[in-house]
């Protein structure tokens, strides 16, 4: 019996993702004895701050990066998003199981929708990206940094240090919590992170034996999907100190994918969509024509 070790934040959804992908592992391959070792990150320490002011999306998984390459795991869940566009020499992403919802949803402490709620109300949410695409839409509102997990963002709306709050509604789905949901706002009106919905299974390059083990629970259209996101991304040099967000569907042997690019404050907002076989080449491809379009302009400003 090969005895498996899965690092993971120990978070309540870290756990549930980890759980998840541990069961999963275990129908395809009932023989394997499998542990959680949890693990906390930098990201998981400072709460006082938004990511973007203290090393972006590497903050959630360093930790665990280096766990595995000193061999202390033998696998780490991700939250796809989480992770920087480029992985340490010597790790892969060795598999992204099937998505989950990819929205992001709104949540507010009288049920209000964004559109129904007042001026002036304040909307917590660290995410530049929420953060671009709110202003857009409502100008008139108040956006104030909120860090925390879940539960922790949750409580603090309703003592009334804000008015509403956003989450993905991938992470709600998980932990049974949709009821907290006010409104599921759309693709269209909120582009959703990189990777958002998708788990990101890291192991080591040449570990042969777990990379054939997480090939059972691979996604070939999530996989496509997100690999065009993160060329996207990678070529934008996107991170937590960007508004950037991407969104791949993979159909019928192609890819569709929407990006944009937007000012922190939401008045310059450039979006685009491109459509190929070769994921990585259609992420690229949208990069430039975004660029050539003014998104060079505006990441040179922020």
């Amino acid at each position: 019996m090969r005895e498996l070790v899965i690092g993971t934040r120990k978070s309540h959804l870290a756990m549930t993702q980890s759980n998840w992908v541990r069961s999963q592992l275990l129908e395809h391959h009932p023989y394997l004895s499998i542990e959680l070792e949890k693990i906390i990150t930098k990201g998981d320490k400072v709460l006082d701050v938004t990511l973007s002011k203290v090393g972006g999306k590497g903050l959630f998984v360093k930790e665990i990066e280096q766990a595995l390459l000193d061999e202390q795991i033998d696998l780490a869940v991700h939250s796809l998003k989480d992770m920087p566009a480029e992985l340490p020499t010597g790790l892969i992403i060795g598999c992204v199981p099937i998505r989950e919802d990819v929205r992001d949803c709104f949540l507010s402490r009288d049920g209000l929708t964004l559109e129904e709620l007042p001026t002036g109300s304040v909307v917590g949410t660290s995410s530049l990206r929420r953060q671009a695409q709110i202003l857009a839409i409502r100008p008139d509102l108040v956006v104030e940094p909120i860090r925390g997990n879940i539960d922790t963002r949750i409580a603090k709306l309703r003592d009334g240090k804000f008015d509403a709050i956003i989450l993905a509604v991938s992470g709600l789905k998980r932990l049974n919590l949709c009821d907290e949901i006010s409104e599921y706002l759309s693709t269209a009106s909120m582009l959703p992170a990189v990777g958002q919905g998708a788990l990101a299974i890291e192991c080591r390059e040449e570990d042969h034996e777990i990379r054939k083990l997480l090939s059972a629970i691979h996604d070939h259209a999530t996989g496509n999907a997100v690999r065009a996101e993160r060329a996207f991304l990678q070529a934008i040099e996107g991170s937590c100190h960007l508004p950037v967000a991407g969104f791949g569907v993979w159909e019928n042997n192609k890819v569709q994918l929407t990006g944009l690019v937007a000012s922190p404050t939401g008045k310059s907002v450039i979006k685009g969509i491109e459509i190929g076989t070769d994921p990585v080449a259609v992420g690229k491809k949208l990069a430039q024509k975004l660029m050539e379009q003014g998104a060079k302009e505006i990441l040179a400003m922020v």
